[in-house]
């Protein structure tokens, strides 16, 4: 901290602070030299320093990183706010059932207006049903899906359904948010639900489902990948994989074993390329895997569609 006192027996204005012009101060930034009043004076290592030096050089401070290279996460914010999405579609659906039928992973089929589909997989109509479905423009299934659950009307495994999956996800998001960095595990979250509705779209076009459990299994690869890469796979996590198994199981036998596959296929693959990057490389290699995933997924839903929607 350096201060400036007017000479004695001379009567000279006292310096104001530089932000607030009517009030004297007489103490001075020790990096900049200007003067600055209380408010807004910073501690430094030596002395004190003004606002806009301490931006300046917070700037240049190294952020830390995780051991994949993502930004190091405090506290699980991603995995909180896709629980919070999750919760508030689902409270949505029972307030709107018919949100399931406008938004969950229907391939192609034809819908009235009321929102209730009729499946098919030819050409042609029906008097007051129209052409739907991602195989007709309505791609944004192929996400808003992920978000979306079995209602209680639909079996006794509905509440069963969301319970699960974000309790899976409360349980896997944290620790992958904290060695992949908020970004990755996002990316990785987010590709994984796609890929699960890619496959199902692939394999079953008329058929249509919803749930996290894509993506949830997405993160369960993952788990597994970037465990064994840090060596982190001890008893209890081994015991959470086992678990995750039997869940697998129930699960598939109830829902789309189709989304549940592709969401293994897409995040073990893409957890593979974040956990074992050359460090040298490593982000240019993420985000050559995540792009490079994205537009594969695109890619066969673009052929599918075509193969759908081509008259013979």
């Amino acid at each position: 901290m350096t201060t400036t006192e007017p000479a004695e027996g001379r009567e000279t204005p006292a310096p104001t602070c530089y932000r607030h012009p009517k009030r004297d101060t007489y103490v001075r930034c020790t990096r900049c030299d200007r003067y600055m009043c209380p408010d807004c004076m910073r501690d430094a290592a030596v002395g004190h320093q003004c606002v806009e030096c301490v931006r300046v050089g917070n700037k240049t401070i190294r952020q830390p990183r995780t051991v994949f290279g993502g930004r190091v996460a405090i506290r699980p914010v991603v995995t909180m706010t896709l629980i919070g999405i999750n919760v508030a579609a689902y409270l949505g659906e029972l307030v709107r059932p018919g949100l399931v039928a406008k938004f969950d992973s229907l391939g192609i089929g034809l819908v009235r207006a009321d929102g209730n589909y009729f499946v098919y997989d030819s050409g042609g109509s029906l008097p007051g049903y129209r052409l739907a479905g991602i195989a007709h423009g309505e791609w944004y299934r192929l996400v808003t899906s992920t978000f979306l659950h079995l209602l209680p009307t639909q079996g006794v495994f509905a509440i069963a359904h969301i319970v699960f999956n974000m309790w899976w996800l409360w349980r896997l998001g944290p620790a992958l948010e904290e060695v992949l960095g908020r970004l990755r595990f996002l990316v990785l979250y987010l590709l994984s639900g796609l890929g699960g509705g890619v496959l199902l779209y692939l394999i079953e076009p008329t058929a249509s489902a919803v749930g996290a459990s894509g993506a949830i299994f997405g993160l369960a690869a993952a788990y597994y990948v970037t465990g064994r890469r840090l060596n982190r796979l001890s008893g209890d996590a081994r015991q959470i994989m086992m678990l995750f198994l039997v869940w697998m199981v129930v699960s598939a036998a109830v829902t789309s074993w189709e989304g549940h596959l592709g969401g293994l296929l897409t995040g073990s693959a893409v957890a593979v390329a974040y956990a074992y990057a050359p460090r040298q490389q490593r982000i240019i290699v993420h985000v050559v895997a995540s792009v490079g995933v994205l537009t594969l997924l695109v890619m066969l839903v673009v052929l599918k569609t075509s193969q759908l929607t081509t008259v013979a």
